[in-house]
């Protein structure tokens, strides 16, 4: 499964995925990765890519543990932000998504951006994510 530029990213599978990489990459120089040129070029693209995420969340706290590290387990893509802040309150019943008023009337680009004060940027294939 090749990881995409979702709205959100569980990093649970970023780690299957890099494991999925590692697996399939050669072991010893004798050792040929399966698949054409190509498809190893992309697979080695993507491991780096995918590591590079890793080492950037690395540190950042959060609930899934591997290898002795932490790593926040969701990563909310920045255009997404808004819309993740809007419903994060309705599912801790912060506000009643069936009302009308006040509903309507919440300014959610500045509820989004107050929320966000809590939260890390990284960068994945040229897209902002957000986590915590």
């Amino acid at each position: 499964m090749t990881i995409t530029t979702d709205d959100i990213i569980d990093v649970r599978d970023i780690i299957a995925r890099v494991e999925e990489l590692e697996a399939r990459a050669p072991q010893t120089p004798e050792d040929v990765m399966p698949g054409t040129g190509e498809e190893r070029e992309a697979d080695a693209v993507e491991l780096a890519q995918l590591s590079a995420l890793l080492d950037a969340l690395n540190g950042a706290g959060g609930d899934e543990q591997w290898r002795g590290d932490w790593y926040p387990v969701t990563l909310i893509r920045d255009d997404y932000f808004r819309t993740y802040a809007q419903e994060l309150a309705e599912d801790c019943d912060l506000i009643n998504a069936d009302a009308a008023w006040p509903a309507r009337c919440i300014d959610w680009d500045q509820a989004a951006r107050e929320l966000r004060t809590d939260y890390e940027s990284v960068t994945y294939a040229g897209v902002t994510y957000w986590t915590r």
